[in-house]
């Protein structure tokens, strides 16, 4: 089974934009991972084939309509294996954080919905189980850049992706704390030397300092990751 993404966007053609570059796009050439793309105006009924409308009570915007949006998703889902989450991005939704790219990672696939105007009407998200999902605390002008965000943080996780597992194991997050620094050669660039730790070839002493490195900098930079951890532990 291949982690498939099923994009259901107005704007088709952004997919699959940068990911079509670097480890993730040779991934997708190699098959490790799936990408389909729906335009969702393609379920739009009529001459001018309408996807959105005017919202009842008024207000400023569009609204993008259920009879059209519905057969999108269903239409994805018939397609798509059994436990495939259907995920819609929207400011008010879960925040995405590395635990729940993981938990995705680990699934069939998902259906991503990208909305547009001034979203969609609240009834499809009822009837079909949609999952919101934010990228953090700000507008964007539709869910495609999220939804590439996603994908790009997901598909690095696949195996046949991202050759140097250890990498991923070491990264920022993955136990709950930022990243130590990096740092490479010359041991000496503009009078700032590397930490003589890293030149002492003392594995375990390398370690316990990238450990010290990592929890300094979260309680300084990010003392909400730092309280969740202490918390959990």
């Amino acid at each position: 089974m291949v982690w498939t993404a099923h994009i259901l966007s107005l704007f088709p053609e952004m997919f699959p934009g940068p990911l079509g570059s670097s480890l993730a796009g040779k991934g997708l050439e190699e098959g490790a991972w799936g990408l389909k793309v729906s335009d969702i105006r393609d379920f739009a009924k009529g001459r001018h084939r309408a996807v959105d409308d005017s919202p009842f009570g008024g207000g400023a915007g569009m609204v993008m309509r259920p009879d059209v949006l519905a057969p999108a998703i269903d239409t994805a889902l018939a397609a798509a294996e059994e436990g495939t989450r259907v995920i819609y991005f929207s400011p008010r939704g879960r925040a995405m954080d590395q635990a729940f790219v993981r938990k995705l990672a680990d699934e069939p696939g998902a259906i991503m919905v990208c909305g547009r105007f001034e979203g969609v009407d609240e009834r499809v998200l009822e009837a079909r189980n949609v999952e919101e999902v934010s990228l953090g605390d700000f507008i964007l002008s539709g869910g495609e850049v999220a939804a590439l965000a996603l994908l790009d943080a997901v598909v690095r996780l696949l195996p046949g992706v991202t050759g140097n597992r250890e990498s991923l194991e070491e990264e920022s997050f993955a136990d709950g704390l930022l990243e130590y620094p990096h740092y490479t050669r010359p041991p000496v660039w503009e009078g700032r030397s590397v930490p003589e730790v890293l030149l002492s070839g003392h594995h375990e002493k390398i370690r316990e300092w990238r450990q010290r490195q990592s929890e300094e900098l979260t309680k300084e930079r990010r003392r909400d990751l730092w309280d969740r951890r202490k918390r959990n532990f």
